[in-house]
């Protein structure tokens, strides 16, 4: 058994020193001072890393599909009333919605951006009951029904005339003034549209712009001509635009973007690419969201030319790789090991440090001692 014990003594690799040979000095005293509180200050740092969660990123390839994607806006236009802007979204699949009301408020704001009104509709009045369509494009015996007064009519049997519009295609104008009544009453003021587009993950776009929306031999149009206007005040104050739903550290760079139009007329387009993103949390919750990058563009042209379109247009485009998130906490292991490394790394520097400073004195002590020291 002692010689055992022997063995194990044997391999003890820190041999003890008599206390009477310790030779304290000031050096040394500093150095431990100041290597005492770097450790604490590295430990602490290493312990806030280990109770917060760190976030870890990579780069996949996007390979959803038949999903849809979620578009939250909230834009602002000064100058612009609420009865003549509409909205319509479209993507490279063909799918169209035209002057979208569902999930969209629109508020009516004075001069000095109050609010006047709220309300949940687009162009004109609610659908009427009995449209045309609903026959089939037939009427019934002694019937009467010649189309939409883009709101103004009370019912079925409102009448409206054709004429010739801008793009040279026959549309409807209403003999009824309601709708032109309508604008004169909001002449002057502004409009705030909020809420969501639920559309196909692929590319298209969406805009507002005044007038009308409709498709006509396969083009999309907007009915300028009621208006009787030759320009569009189109400055707009984008609120908040984002591609899906709120995650921790989301950046949106159209947030609180304000632009104001110094021409006459014109075509305000931006161009964002999304970025499909996923992000995961310490305890397991997924945030399926994205991120996008844009560029603008500002187009002049002059009312009543298809190509320059007065309004503002958002088109986008899908990027082909996902980025992941995902947050975890930092293993006890790991953080012991980081706790040993600063303990060791800073012991062993201070001790080589001071060793420096010992020799080196005793040196100099020496040498001065010799009258050898200059």
């Amino acid at each position: 058994m002692d010689s055992i014990m022997s063995k194990l003594r044997n391999l003890d690799a820190y041999p003890k020193i008599n206390e009477d040979f310790y030779s304290r000095t000031l050096s040394g005293g500093v150095i431990t001072l100041a290597s005492s509180i770097l450790m604490f200050l590295l430990f602490f740092s290493e312990l806030r890393l280990y109770l917060h969660a760190v976030t870890e990123t990579k780069l996949v390839v996007d390979t959803s599909r038949g999903e849809t994607l979620r578009i939250n806006f909230d834009v602002t236009f000064p100058a612009l009333p609420c009865s003549i802007l509409s909205l319509d979204a479209m993507d490279i699949s063909g799918e169209q919605h035209l002057d979208v009301k569902h999930d969209i408020i629109k508020k009516r704001l004075d001069s000095h951006g109050n609010v006047i009104e709220q309300r949940q509709e687009g162009i004109g009045a609610p659908k009427i009951e009995k449209p045309l369509q609903r026959h089939g494009g037939r009427l019934e015996h002694n019937e009467t029904y010649c189309g939409s007064c883009y709101g103004s009519e009370a019912s079925d049997e409102d009448c409206v005339i054709p004429v010739r519009m801008f793009v040279k295609h026959t549309v409807r104008k209403c003999k009824r003034e309601g709708f032109l009544q309508r604008i004169k009453d909001e002449e002057g003021e502004g409009c705030n549209v909020y809420g969501f587009l639920e559309v196909n993950k692929v590319a298209g776009n969406f805009h507002f712009a005044p007038g009308k929306s409709f498709q006509q031999s396969g083009v999309h149009v907007h009915d300028l001509l009621a208006f009787q206007k030759d320009s569009f005040n189109l400055s707009h104050h984008i609120n908040r635009l984002a591609f899906g739903e709120y995650f921790p550290g989301v950046v949106n760079p159209l947030d609180n973007v304000h632009w104001t139009q110094e021409t006459p007329s014109g075509m305000y387009q931006y161009f964002i690419k999304v970025v499909p993103t996923v992000y995961t949390d310490v305890s397991g919750h997924t945030i399926q969201s994205n991120q996008f990058s844009v560029t603008e563009h500002f187009r002049t042209g002059d009312v009543g030319r298809l190509q320059s379109l007065p309004g503002v247009f958002f088109f986008y485009d899908l990027s082909p790789i996902k980025v992941t998130f995902m947050e975890e906490h930092v293993s006890f292991l790991h953080f012991l090991t980081n706790v040993c490394a600063i303990v060791g790394g800073i012991f062993t520097v201070s001790g080589i440090l001071d060793s420096f400073i010992y020799h080196g004195q005793r040196a100099i002590k020496k040498k001065m001692e010799l009258g050898k020291f200059n």
